[in-house]
């Protein structure tokens, strides 16, 4: 049965159980009277009926099925089956003492049916299979985790039990767990998400950060975080001795709404399928059961496993990237990652939601899309930091993606070549590894956009306060340095000019400018920076010049002597001084 059900009460609109129906994707809504007993259910096609007929104000009383078929928790499944078929029932509510607990539709049936047998998917190539069981051997689980992490699971799901919690291993974990049994490889695993169900208990929404507070009692080591109004909570080691560096997230099952598209959704406590319904693409939609009874059991509502077997990114829903587009940044990340292809009808819909210009239209006209600049900053540095990053650009740019950034943006030949140039410079100029890659490039790309773009598109994604005003500051800079080198210079005149940007700034400017500027800024960098003066302030003093606010002309004259090769040794550099300054 799926557990717990939503219910309204008889005297609620038509229109308010249309709208609840869409912000849950139910086909029909249980009616309980104030007492919690059940009285009647309406169909969805019951209420398109009073809504066509102008009636929309109506209470639902008027309308719900009272002649009710129910059933108990103990009722077996050939009964339901007969039920369903004798009385053309696409929906039976479950009571227990007399309380509705939870409900098994056609669906559910059909589920139990299909996975009560064993069933296996062989790739078309002939590669690995990918195979399960329900439920399905949790032995395979332990066998790709090391002792301590199986361990803490088990810790997990024990304390879930005591409680009268069923817990999942859900999303990202399952998918590389059986990735790497198809591989036949071993699971480095470092983040773990965890979903609390209550089942036919009620489950508080702080179900989560009270398992997460019992497991961190059992391992003290752990710093316990608790995130967000939904109470989501983590426990972070960090060079354990035993668990390494781990993040283990637990939450409360859940399900959410996208009160309009790009917001951040709006969450409330439910059952682990409605959790799974929530989540972006089938292959992240998974979860192994972790407690008693049927632990090790696979759930797989939406086809995820025949998904990984086919190599194929498919979204769940229709209108899931209109909800939120940042998943389509997502799904390009998991194809390249993975050398999956982007399933034909998932590709139609990202297509139509970046066509349909609801990422720009909700970014100009709705003041709450930090959220969605905060997501979309995620995804970008997911996806520059990984080593599949020109790949992923290629991917995002074929699908016209990039407009997410802002709608000018294209990766272009002449972008791609500085994206290219800015490897390079790694190697050439970042020797202590003191540049950030992911934000590198990122600056990059919004560096080709017009100037009058980038400081806003740059403000936007929340960027740091230097990379703004650069960004802001890129064009006068890159005018200037242009103008400055494209006549001959003193090399010490080219080191006075250019010492007063940052390194960041002249590599922007030398990967979009011609070759003779760029290697001029190049040589800047790797020789003419480093050049170091041949005497220093206790040279000076050694020589018998006094401490005074010239030593600093001193030096600079010093070094640029060196710099245009006047002087090459410390002799040369004492007879320059006896010249030019008396002691």
């Amino acid at each position: 049965m799926s557990s717990p059900v939503r219910t309204i009460r008889p005297e609620t609109t038509i229109a308010e159980a249309q709208r609840i129906l869409l912000r849950y994707g139910h086909s029909g809504l249980s009616v309980v009277d104030t007492e919690g007993q059940l009285v009647g259910i309406i169909s969805r096609r019951d209420l398109d009926i009073a809504f066509h007929h102008g009636f929309s104000h109506a209470p639902v009383k008027g309308y719900m099925t009272i002649n009710l078929k129910t059933i108990t928790p103990e009722t077996t499944l050939p009964q339901i089956e007969s039920l369903m078929v004798t009385y053309d029932i696409g929906r039976l509510p479950v009571l227990d003492n007399g309380q509705l607990v939870g409900i098994v539709t056609r669906t559910d049936v059909l589920r139990e049916l299909h996975q009560s047998s064993e069933y296996q998917i062989i790739n078309a190539d002939s590669q690995p299979a990918l195979s399960t069981q329900h439920p399905a051997p949790g032995t395979q689980l332990q066998s790709r985790l090391t002792p301590q992490l199986w361990e803490l699971l088990t810790k997990a799901s024990q304390a879930a039990e005591q409680r009268g919690w069923h817990l999942y291993l859900v999303g990202g974990a399952v998918r590389d767990l059986l990735l790497a049994e198809a591989a036949s490889g071993t699971l480095m695993i470092t983040d773990i998400d965890l979903v609390v169900d209550g089942f036919h208990k009620t489950t508080d929404v702080g179900a989560g950060v009270e398992l997460a507070k019992a497991l961190q009692e059992i391992y003290p080591a752990a710093r316990l975080e608790i995130h967000g109004a939904f109470q989501t909570a983590a426990l972070l080691w960090h060079k354990d001795p035993e668990l390494d560096s781990l993040w283990v997230d637990i939450a409360t099952a859940r399900t959410e709404f996208y009160p309009y598209p790009a917001a951040n959704p709006e969450v409330e406590a439910s059952s682990i399928r409605q959790d799974l319904y929530r989540r972006d693409f089938t292959i992240n939609a998974l979860a192994l059961r972790l407690t008693s009874p049927r632990e090790g059991e696979l759930l797989d509502f939406f086809g995820g496993l025949l998904d990984l077997a086919a190599k194929q990114i498919r979204v769940l829903h229709a209108n899931s990237f209109i909800e939120d587009p940042t998943r389509i940044y997502r799904g390009v990340r998991f194809a390249v990652r993975f050398g999956f292809a982007i399933e034909p009808r998932t590709e139609e819909y990202i297509r139509y939601a970046i066509n349909s210009g609801v990422y720009d239209r909700t970014a100009q006209t709705n003041s709450k899309t930090p959220a969605l600049q905060t997501r979309l900053k995620a995804e970008l540095k997911y996806i520059l930091s990984a080593p599949y990053w020109e790949s992923a650009l290629e991917l995002l740019n074929d699908l016209g993606a990039l407009q997410c950034i802002h709608p000018t943006l294209k990766l272009d030949h002449e972008l791609l070549r500085q994206l290219r140039l800015l490897e390079r410079c790694w190697r050439r100029f970042d020797t202590q590894q003191k540049l950030i890659p992911w934000q590198m490039r990122l600056e990059v790309l919004i560096a080709h956009l017009a100037p009058k773009y980038r400081h806003k598109v740059a403000k936007n994604l929340q960027l740091p306060e230097d990379m703004l005003a650069r960004l802001h500051k890129l064009a006068t800079a890159k005018s200037e340095v242009t103008d400055f080198l494209a006549t001959s210079k003193q090399p010490s005149q080219i080191v006075q000019f250019l010492r007063k940007y940052d390194v960041e700034m002249l590599i922007l400017i030398a990967i979009a400018s011609h070759r003779i500027i760029r290697q001029k800024i190049w040589h800047y960098l790797t020789v003419l920076s480093h050049i170091q003066p041949i005497l220093n302030g206790n040279d000076l003093k050694k020589i018998g010049y006094k401490p005074s606010p010239q030593f600093r002309q001193i030096l600079d004259e010093i070094l640029a002597a060196t710099i245009d090769g006047v002087i090459k040794n410390k002799v040369e550099a004492e007879d320059f001084l006896a010249k030019n300054y008396s002691v």
